[in-house]
């Protein structure tokens, strides 16, 4: 399914929904219901996967456990809901999901034509090819005549289009509706090369039959800015994923991680004492406790501990942190003040 098709079967769901979204307490249900819910991929290493024992972790689920911290005090108690790129938006939509975590882009089309918001970017990211060492390729410049793997129901084939007419080249794309054929049918040697995200081809890369012999271009060819989604009509929900998010961010900009959190809570520095909850009512503003950004950090860490230990240069993904630095290490990466 194309991004117009998903967009308009989402405006079938959303017809219904948009009757009641000004009146939605989501913070009320997800107290009621005693859980999360939250939407993540289906198996995406580093991001979110499930091992043999049924356990999620990754990058975007330490996001889920950040608002189950902040909110329950308990990081468990999230129902994680893997869900195709296609069924994704309309599961949100419907409210089969509180909040989707997912390696999602942000775009105008999905906040304006699905009526959703993008609480902010957790990973800045861009789209990119990985390719046989064999061909020698060097640059996506050189891809011009080849088959090329990517995943429908994203933006991935709109993108790559866009890239290969600007650059007058011909190409055949082959879109197939979940990652593990788009995998397999380049693994098999039925496409040249696979198009998505740059951070989701350092995952897959690990799938293949032997990942040595593939390497990522560093041509990146788009903006993909990704990051936690919610439903339109609800912004003091937007507000408590956003933040939770953020407090992460200010975490690592504070110099605060699982490792100095208890020195922290007995600073006098005011911003300090502002995250830790010492000072100012922030946390009930949020209608939260206050001591719901200390509760993310016991969780989960700071930005950057989760970054490192799920995609980071010491993972199995070995991802540069690049501009998902902090904007004071030289980044992009930067979180409004709690003040």
């Amino acid at each position: 399914m194309g991004l117009g098709k998903m967009l308009a079967a989402a405006g079938l769901v959303l017809a219904g929904f948009a009757g009641h979204a000004a009146q939605a307490d989501t913070l009320s249900d997800v107290k009621a219901r005693g859980t999360l819910n939250c939407g993540v991929s289906q198996g995406l290493a580093g991001f979110s996967a499930k091992d043999d024992k049924g356990v999620w972790s990754g990058f975007d689920v330490d996001v889920c456990k950040a608002i189950a911290a902040a909110v329950f005090n308990d990081p468990s108690k999230v129902n994680y809901v893997p869900l195709s790129a296609e069924a994704r938006f309309p599961a949100l939509a419907k409210g089969d999901v509180d909040v989707l975590s997912r390696n999602s882009t942000w775009t105008l089309s999905r906040e304006a034509g699905l009526k959703l918001l993008f609480a902010a970017v957790s990973y800045y990211d861009g789209q990119g090819f990985m390719v046989r060492n064999a061909k020698n390729y060097t640059s996506a410049l050189e891809l011009g005549g080849i088959k090329i793997c990517t995943q429908s129901g994203t933006t991935s084939a709109l993108n790559v289009a866009d890239f290969f007419r600007q650059n007058k080249m011909t190409f055949e794309l082959i879109e197939l509706p979940t990652v593990d054929e788009v995998v397999k049918a380049y693994d098999s040697e039925k496409c040249d090369a696979l198009t998505t995200d740059v951070s989701q081809l350092y995952a897959l890369r690990l799938k293949l039959a032997k990942p040595g012999d593939h390497i990522v271009l560093p041509d990146v060819i788009s903006k993909e800015p990704l990051g936690p989604v919610v439903r339109q009509g609800d912004d003091a929900w937007l507000n408590i994923v956003k933040w939770s998010f953020y407090a992460m961010l200010n975490a690592e900009e504070l110099g605060i991680d699982g490792t100095t959190l208890d020195q922290a809570m007995k600073s006098e520095k005011p911003n300090v004492k502002r995250f830790v909850g010492a000072e100012g009512d922030f946390g009930t503003q949020l209608g939260l406790t206050n001591d719901w950004a200390v509760r993310i950090v016991k969780a989960v860490g700071n930005y950057g501990e989760s970054f490192e230990r799920n995609v980071g240069a010491n993972s199995k993904l070995g991802i540069p942190r690049g501009i998902n630095q902090l904007w004071s290490a030289g980044g992009i990466q930067y979180a409004p003040p709690m003040r």
